[in-house]
């Protein structure tokens, strides 16, 4: 594993261009995020997502969420309604993951052949900077093997992922807290699919 310190206001272009090349080639990367450190691979990739499976355990049922540099770029993701691109120009960047109708370039192995993705800007340079780079959205399931908890340090991820990833981008230590807040839009409503870092009533409150 290739481990680059970064400034996490500031991460280094010549850093966050070799991350993005890993992942183009088909490697893991693990990057910090404004919750948590985080695993990127190609999304539109069958192998990459499949290898990103095994190197977690995870259960291949449980999806994998995305996030974009921008809400131009979520548009990769999948489909935008007014409703989701109303939720996205209140939150974003931060951590509220939108649930979209999938583009159909993206591996259907993110979401178990179900038809959508939850997607997000997070307000963190270093993870908008990666997915900048490498040109299209990159996966954002957090940096640790599926049921041993999440990491919020370099040194944690580096220590349990050691072998099983190709390049890690120290920012620093990511703030941690709670998980983004994930809504998906369901015949013209809001339904909350996990509480998280943003309130509910918040989410709410901006359809008003």
């Amino acid at each position: 594993m290739i481990r680059l310190v970064v400034d996490p206001r500031d991460p280094e272009p010549a850093a966050i261009a070799a991350a993005a090349d890993a992942i183009s080639r088909g490697e893991i990367v693990a990057y910090p995020t404004d919750t948590l450190y985080a695993l990127a691979v190609d999304p539109r990739s069958d192998a990459a997502v499949g290898k990103l499976f095994n190197v977690k355990g995870r259960d291949k049922s449980v999806a994998i969420a995305l996030i974009a540099a921008s809400l131009e770029q979520a548009r990769d993701a999948g489909a935008f309604g007014n409703l989701e691109a109303t939720l996205a120009a209140a939150f974003w960047p931060g951590p509220l993951t939108i649930v979209v109708p999938a583009n159909e370039r993206m591996s259907r192995a993110l979401s178990s052949g179900k038809g959508t993705l939850g997607v997000r800007v997070p307000a963190h340079d270093v993870a908008r900077r990666l997915a900048a780079a490498f040109g299209t959205c990159i996966t954002a399931t957090s940096a640790n093997i599926s049921g041993q908890p999440p990491y919020t340090t370099a040194g944690d991820v580096a220590a349990a992922l050691d072998r099983r990833i190709d390049l890690l981008l120290d920012g620093g230590p990511a703030p941690g807290g709670p998980p983004s807040t994930i809504v998906q839009v369901v015949k013209g409503r809001p339904v909350l699919l996990r509480a998280g870092a943003v309130a509910w009533n918040r989410v709410l409150e901006s359809l008003e």
